[in-house]
């Protein structure tokens, strides 16, 4: 980001918290309202940490990390594993 492009962004986020004070003043501490200003400071805080990347030297791609491969049969499993369990909110199995 530019410079200009920061301050603008910075103006907009300070509009944009005057708006979401408007609305908590108008609709009192409601949970919409909590969630707007809950994304404007997730905004500002955002907006720093692209202000600190262009401070620092970028990394061009993601770490790489390391994932186990788990391999699910396609095979039905074994009957007598559920010999003896109910489906709750079925009924279960066993009708006494």
């Amino acid at each position: 980001m530019t410079a200009s492009e920061i301050v603008e962004l910075r103006r907009v986020l300070g509009q944009l918290r005057q708006c979401v004070g408007s609305l908590r003043s108008r609709y009192g501490d409601v949970a919409a309202v909590q969630r707007l200003a809950n994304d404007v400071e997730r905004m500002d805080i955002d907006a720093t940490e692209l202000l600190d990347l262009d401070s620092t030297p970028r990394q061009r791609e993601a770490p790489r990390v390391e994932r186990e491969v788990v391999v699910v049969p396609d095979t039905p499993y074994d009957p007598k594993l559920w010999h003896d369990a109910d489906d709750e909110g079925l009924g279960g199995y066993r009708h006494t």
